[in-house]
């Protein structure tokens, strides 16, 4: 059951990052804005832990990790849950791996370093935009990880503006890569 708050959901959060400063921070943010903190994990390996055995409504995601990093545990949860809503956390250059997460199934990124405004705005759109697999029938076919970046515009409500400039991000680095070689 998901609570609201002034129309906007209240979220049980799984915060995932090796950096005990970004984890305080976000808890601090995610807890001013109602949310509760179910867990937090300092790598990809035991984020999935806690994510199985928790079920939160949302997780951040750090990218760059020990022991698994935030693209190996987004597929994991995908795998073990396609409707999991999870948000990468990233630094500026690391934005192909952000768009390799959102590909395996994550929803939407917020780059270091953030306000807290950037985070309750993306958190209130990925809580409030519709799920990609509603059903979770026995015998519904799980979500499918997406194939391409015009592909996930269509596919992924509500952050079609995320991945354009991800997309745009990502035709720079090659213009400058085919320049350099």
């Amino acid at each position: 059951m998901r609570l609201y708050l002034e129309g906007n959901v209240l979220a049980r959060v799984l915060v995932v990052d090796d950096s005990s400063i970004m984890r305080r921070n976000l808890s601090a943010i995610l807890t001013k804005a109602g949310h509760t903190i179910v867990a937090e994990a300092v790598n990809g390996e035991l984020g999935v832990k806690e994510y199985e055995k928790h079920k939160p409504d949302l997780v951040t995601m750090d990218i760059t990790m020990p022991v698994m990093d935030g693209i190996g545990a987004v597929k994991k949860i995908i795998s073990y849950d396609p409707d999991a809503l999870i948000i990468m956390i990233s630094a500026l250059d690391q934005k192909f791996m952000v768009l390799t997460a959102i590909q395996n199934g994550a929803r939407h990124y917020i780059i270091k370093p953030f306000s807290s405004d950037k985070v309750i705005a993306v958190v209130d759109e990925v809580l409030n935009s519709p799920k990609r697999n509603q059903s979770k029938k026995p015998g519904a076919p799980a979500a499918k990880p997406l194939g391409s970046p015009n592909t996930l515009n269509n596919a992924i409500a509500g952050i079609t503006e995320s991945i354009n400039d991800i997309n745009a991000s990502i035709k720079t680095l090659e213009s400058e890569t085919d320049e350099a070689e």
